[in-house]
Parts: structure tokens; C-alpha cells; sequence
């Protein structure tokens, strides 16, 4: 047994050192996701301690939770490609003319924070970001406005159940419910995201000259239609699963489904415009990034399984004690480590029987989990998405807008313990 969950242990370090590093050694993330969780599951397998039926009866629990997420994340992002692939988000970049910095960097800001909480962090800073490209020279104002958008989409994100990959893992996993989480995260996570904008703000001076085009963006047929039918499609799943009973992917999917039937009405029968049909606009969808997902929480689950997040949260709770602290760790923890990994760990570690449901616990740890990662660059998917679409330095991104991050981060765990 000690044999086997030492293999484990290994397997998990040096595969997540690995994925660390995935741009030094070019090798992808996902690949390296898969193999670990793959090799912890052999490995919990061939562990002559537990039997079979016990590992497999587990395995397909784990299974079972996991896929709801996947289809989950399937569905929303091929609702938001759709929406992108008929440009309806340059609906947004057309109304956008402000020339003063600190007036663009609060306007960015709040578009970012509202647009994460209906669509997800990652989807919305690669939304801004290219926006920003767009509207602004290279430069170091651009790079903080970025920053920005990185800070407040995953302040955003944090407060609804559909806004950030591990708010929905809580969710799904039933540690959160809809409403409370919405109302007990909204105020900090404003707070979050008002404190480390403000910091920000003392970087921007003066005005910019707009490098817009003279013409607005071209909209492709029924682009506006897209944009408001997919919205809508994506603020109706916490209702559907409200009204129904049934699991968010379940709406997600419903609404993917609505979409999918009225391009197909309306552009069938063009041929110029096949484009903007789902089944092609299904190629451009990141499934690599769905599929990291899938190895990270099966590995995850394999450590679950094996006893050992177990093992670990009693010694947390030895060795820490306070619950508050230990989720405020985990917030810290995923500025460092993908915050993915450290919610499931902390799902497997800490059952409803010890924290219930809407618990301050998993409370804090969706707002902790969310907003930690935003510290370093390399916290968050938004913040990797930024670098590699700006080739942000490391230490820059700490100096300007990290430092910033942080006193939001704990400026809303204040106002969380106040409220």
C-alpha cells in the first residue's frame, strides 16, 4: 500500500512540475495531464489493498462528477465561439470611445468584471485583450489596461456559479448554491476588483489618440441576434437548474442546442456563409484545454481514492486548525499552482459532512481560489491567456498589477468577514 501511494505522490509532483515548465520543454500541459492521471489510476489499480469493485466503483463515481464539468465546459465555450465567430463581441469594441487612460482602464475594468460573471474568466480576457490590441499602440498602458482585464475577469468570475471553471466545479459538486454564493461573493468580489484597479490607476496618466477604424466592425448576418441569443442562453443555466432539478450541463447543453437549430435556419442555405454553422465552428474550440481539465481532476480523484487527500486534510486541520486560513492558503497556492487542482483537492479533502453546503469554508474558497490566482501572471488561465497574447514579463506583471491583485485579494476577504 505505502508502496503504491508513494508512486502516486511522485507521479502527481513530478507531472505537475512538469506542466509548470510546459514552455521550456515544449511539451503540451494536457498531454503531460493525461499520462499522470492515467499512471495514478494504474497505479490505484494494481493496489492490492483495496479490490477491485472498490477502485472501480469509485472510478466511476469520479467518472460520473467529472463528465458533468466536461460537457459543461464543452457547452459553454461552443456558445461562445459561436457568439465570437459572428463578431457579436464587436458589438462592444463599436461603442467604445474613451480617450482619457484612467477613465478607459474603469470602463475596461467593469465591462471585464460583467462580462466574466455571464461568460468565464479565460473566454473574457481573451475577448478584451484582443479588443485592446486593437484600440491601443503597444505600449506599457496597454499592458496595465490587460492587466486589469486579467484582475477583474477573475473577480468577475468568482461570484457566479457559471464565471470561473472552479466556482463550477463547487457548484456542480453541490458544496455551493446558486443564490447564496451570488450573494455573499458579489460585495467582496467588487471590493477586489475596486481596490487593485484603484492601485492600478496611479500607472495611467494623461490621454490616448484611439487607433480605431474609421468604419465600424462588420458584424456577420445576425451577429447581434448571436450575441444576445447566446447571453441570454448562458445567464438561463443556474435558472434552468433551479427549475428543473437536473445538472447545469444539462441547461448548458439545452442552450447550445437552441443556438445550434437557429444558425442552421438562418445560414443553411447559404453557401458563403457555412462558416457560421456549429459543426464547423466545433473545430475552433480549445479542446486541448478541456481535456487538461479531464487529467487534472481524474489524477486528483486518484489521490481521493488512494487516502491521501484524506491523510492530508487531517493534517491540515492538525497542523493549521482554521478553516478560514486553510481556504485563504488556497487562494495564495493558486497564484502559484492552477487553482483547478487546488479546489479539487480541496472537494476531496473536505466532505459535506464537515463543511455543509454553503458553508463559509467553500465560500471562501470559490472567492480565495478565484481571485489568488490573479497575484502572478501565471495564477490563472485569464493570466496565462495575457501573457501569451502580450508576451508579458513575469516579474513587470508582480511590480504593476500583482501587487495590486493582492491588496484586492484581501481587501474582499475583509469585507466577506464584515458583511
Amino acid at each position: 500500500m505505502y508502496l503504491h501511494n508513494l508512486l502516486i505522490i511522485i507521479t502527481f509532483v513530478l507531472g505537475y512540475f512538469l506542466i509548470t515548465i510546459e514552455h521550456k520543454i515544449k511539451a503540451n500541459k494536457t498531454s503531460v495531464a493525461l499520462m499522470m492521471a492515467i499512471i495514478c489510476w494504474v497505479l490505484q489499480f494494481t493496489n492490492h489493498f483495496h479490490t477491485y469493485e472498490y477502485n472501480l466503483v469509485h472510478f466511476q463515481e469520479h467518472l460520473s462528477s467529472i463528465s458533468q464539468i466536461i460537457f459543461f465546459l464543452l457547452g459553454a465555450l461552443t456558445i461562445v465561439e459561436v457568439i465570437s465567430m459572428h463578431k457579436g463581441f464587436h458589438l462592444i469594441l463599436n461603442y467604445i470611445n474613451i480617450r482619457n487612460k484612467k477613465k478607459l482602464l474603469w470602463f475596461i475594468g467593469l465591462i471585464s468584471f460583467g462580462l466574466s460573471a455571464i461568460l468565464d474568466n479565460l473566454t473574457t480576457t481573451i475577448i478584451m485583450v484582443t479588443l485592446l490590441r486593437r484600440m491601443l499602440p503597444e505600449g506599457k498602458d496597454r499592458l496595465l489596461l490587460g492587466g486589469a482585464v486579467v484582475v477583474a475577469a477573475n473577480a468577475g468570475g468568482a461570484w457566479t456559479p457559471i464565471g470561473d471553471v472552479t466556482t463550477t466545479m463547487l457548484w456542480i459538486g453541490g458544496q455551493i448554491s446558486t443564490v447564496n454564493i451570488m450573494q455573499v461573493l458579489i460585495v467582496p468580489s467588487i471590493v477586489c476588483m475596486v481596490a487593485a484597479l484603484f492601485c492600478i490607476s496611479f500607472y495611467l496618466k494623461g490621454e490616448f489618440a484611439p487607433q480605431l477604424s474609421s468604419e465600424e466592425e462588420k458584424i456577420e448576418p445576425f451577429g447581434s441576434t448571436i450575441f444576445w441569443m447566446g447571453v441570454c442562453c448562458l445567464i438561463f443555466v443556474p435558472f434552468f437548474k433551479i427549475l428543473t432539478g437536473l445538472p447545469p450541463f444539462m441547461g448548458m447543453l439545452f442552450g447550445l442546442a437552441l443556438l445550434w437549430l437557429f444558425t442552421d435556419i438562418v445560414h443553411s442555405e447559404y453557401d458563403n456563409r457555412q462558416h457560421l454553422l456549429v459543426p464547423h465552428i466545433m473545430t475552433k474550440i480549445d479542446v486541448s484545454g478541456v481535456l487538461f481539465f479531464l487529467g487534472i481532476l481524474l489524477c486528483i480523484d486518484a489521490l481521493s481514492t488512494a487516502g491521501l487527500l484524506k491523510s492530508l486534510s487531517i493534517w491540515m486541520d492538525q497542523t493549521i486548525g482554521s478553516p478560514y486560513i486553510i481556504a485563504m492558503a488556497i487562494g495564495i497556492a493558486s497564484a502559484v499552482v492552477d487553482n483547478v487542482p487546488l479546489v479539487a483537492a480541496a472537494i476531496g479533502m473536505y466532505d459535506i459532512a464537515q463543511y455543509p453546503v454553503d458553508s463559509t469554508f467553500w465560500d471562501l474558497v470559490a472567492y480565495c481560489a478565484g481571485t489568488g490566482g490573479s497575484i502572478l501572471v501565471i495564477g490563472s488561465a485569464a493570466g496565462i491567456a495575457f501573457m501569451g497574447l502580450e508576451k508579458v514579463d513575469f516579474f513587470w506583471y508582480f511590480k504593476r498589477v500583482g501587487s495590486s491583485a493582492l491588496v484586492g485579494y484581501f481587501a474582499g476577504i475583509i469585507v466577506y468577514f464584515l458583511g
